[in-house]
């Protein structure tokens, strides 16, 4: 076994530790009743302390052009410091250790939420660069972890003193610091033994395929591992029960490293068939190729047909005009149609896109409000009249939002049995959303509360890993870290927009509500809570109509972009 190339696959497997305990936006909701209280802030403040964490990733930019100046390993620790900051001085005011103006916890909040974003630009990076032919399954693993993350501070909070809310931020501080030091060993080592991507052999291009699997079959346990077990580190009588299922989590974790020789030592037995083998090769040929004009209209449609020196192409587009013509919705369909996969789109090109937009307002409607939903998911549970079982649903929600990760990687894994544009899927993950949000507003029982929790969790989870993927496909491999992070700036617009629906609709509530329940926290000043149903049936049922704003975005963009994704796979097939 060649050491470089096991380093390369070191490197997949640190980047699945980085994301796995750096998804830490997700255990808002554990902690954010007590923040709440110690500040003795209102709904709506709060809401806003939520936000300024998804405002964080703004920023992530900021990271995607650092690294043309900047070695990766110093990014990575600035971002863990960037944690450290901005957790650490919440958990010293949790504590009563400091007292906070509220400007400043809002500027915490968002140091810490910009944190998150360089991580996760780092992590894509990582993928792209040393997965280039499999990078939607590099993607869809690594990424799949980020959604575990509250789950694992759960079990790590169970394993040490459940009743210590505080715990979160302290761990939220210290553990991705502690993992990013870990994982610049190989990060470094790489650098110095690692033969560029592109000049591994074709042999070892087949082979990833079985790593794949095997390393997707063992997330899959971890994620059911953690669903299904971690109640039992719920029992406070018995902590060792907790530290034990720590232990085997862990080892989960640690297990992968075991694995990556396996494609190498055996690559007569690898499925080749599952990854693009040759996608940098075609993806050159492609751009070489590209016409000068990428969209379709009707001033340049005979300059565009003969641009490109591949009759085939010309007439997959005369073909694709006719097809189109008749139809109501040929102005949505062939306005600026994009025609190719792989077309490097620089920022200005990008905003200039139907596709984009449509792209952009799926994403906001889709996956966004699904996070929404994770940050208000406390005060849900509590209104609900479910407050002691928080932690158990936030632990649901992380847990189906990893496996909605993992299943995004289907179409790479099926794509020769049931080819399927990646849009379309994306399209088809956003449906179970709004009926969830619909069941929500109809009925506030426990089993429509855990089942609904679940579906948007596999629905928010499989856009957030699918998205990077899609970002890569239609708008171009090397500009995907500046392109996504473009993308993503819905996520503190919808978090913002979510966020003030739903608390303008709780706190309006707190005067009619049936029940009031006061929380005391020493001698402060005590804080109304809306309980009932009505704190979020009104907010569930506009989110609803939303998110079905979002499937119809989604799935005209897959009818835009279904040609593209099409005229690839015959490439491929030739």
């Amino acid at each position: 076994m060649v050491g470089g190339e096991s380093r390369r696959w070191m490197i997949l497997v640190v980047t699945t530790w980085i994301q796995a305990f750096t998804g830490t936006n997700l255990d808002f909701s554990s902690y954010s009743s007590h923040l709440k209280s110690v500040m003795g802030i209102s709904q709506l403040q709060l809401n806003y302390l939520s936000v300024a964490s998804d405002l964080g990733k703004l920023f992530g930019w900021c990271c995607g052009v650092s690294l043309f100046y900047f070695p990766l390993s110093l990014l990575l620790l600035v971002a863990a410091f960037m944690g450290v900051l901005g957790y650490g001085f919440q958990w010293l005011l949790i504590q009563r250790l400091i007292s906070l103006p509220y400007v400043l916890v809002f500027l915490m909040c968002l140091l810490a939420g910009c944190s998150i974003s360089w991580f996760n630009t780092l992590c894509y990076v990582l993928c792209i660069q040393h997965f280039p032919s499999n990078r939607p399954l590099a993607l869809s693993l690594t990424s799949g972890f980020n959604g575990v993350s509250a789950a694992l501070y759960t079990l790590i909070v169970n394993a040490i003193n459940p009743n210590n809310d505080s715990l979160y931020l302290s761990l939220n501080a210290l553990v991705p610091l502690f993992i990013s030091t870990m994982a610049l060993v190989p990060i470094l080592l790489l650098r110095q033994s690692q033969p560029p991507p592109w000049k591994l052999s074709g042999a070892a291009v087949h082979s990833d395929s079985l790593p794949f699997l095997l390393l997707n079959g063992i997330a899959v346990f971890t994620g059911l591992y953690l669903l299904l077990l971690e109640s039992l580190s719920y029992n406070t009588y018995n902590i060792s029960v907790a530290r034990i299922l720590l232990g085997g989590a862990i080892l989960l974790l640690v297990l992968p490293l075991s694995l990556p020789g396996i494609g190498y030592s055996q690559t007569s037995h690898s499925i080749s068939n599952m990854v693009e083998v040759e996608f940098l090769e075609l993806q050159k040929e492609l751009i070489e190729n590209r016409p000068t004009n990428m969209s379709i209209n009707s001033a340049t449609i005979d300059d565009y047909r003969y641009s490109t020196s591949t009759d085939d192409y010309s007439n997959d587009i005369a073909y694709r005009l006719q097809e189109n013509q008749g139809r109501c919705c040929e102005v949505v369909l062939g306005n600026d149609q994009l025609m190719r996969l792989g077309e490097e789109h620089s920022a200005q090109m990008l905003v200039g896109r139907w596709d984009f937009w449509l792209y952009y307002i799926a994403y906001l409607c889709g996956g966004t409000i699904g996070l929404a939903y994770s940050n208000n998911l406390g005060q849900i549970s509590e209104s609900l009249g479910f407050g002691s079982e928080t932690n158990t649903i936030v632990t649901l929600y992380s847990a189906c939002s990893f496996f909605g990760r993992l299943l995004s990687a289907a179409p790479d894994f099926l794509k020769n049995k049931v080819y399927f544009a990646r849009t379309g899927w994306l399209a088809a993950a956003l449906v179970p959303t709004p009926l969830a949000f619909f069941w929500l507003a109809v009925s506030g029982s426990k089993i429509a509360l855990h089942t609904s929790t679940g579906l948007i969790g596999l629905s928010s989870g499989f856009v957030f890993s699918a998205a990077v993927s899609v970002t890569s496909e239609l708008f171009g491999p090397k500009s995907t870290g500046v392109n996504h992070n473009i993308l993503i700036t819905n996520i503190p617009l919808g978090s913002l927009l979510y966020g003030l629906l739903a608390a303008l609709v709780y706190d309006s509530n707190i005067e009619i509500s049936k029940q009031k329940n006061h929380l005391f926290i020493g001698e402060e000043e005590a804080i109304l809570v809306c309980m009932g149903r009505q704190c979020y049936q009104q907010t569930f049922f506009w989110w609803g109509c939303i998110s079905l704003v979002g499937l119809a975005c989604s799935f005209f963009l897959f009818l835009r972009t279904s040609f593209a994704y099409d005229h690839f796979e015959r490439n491929q097939q030739k």
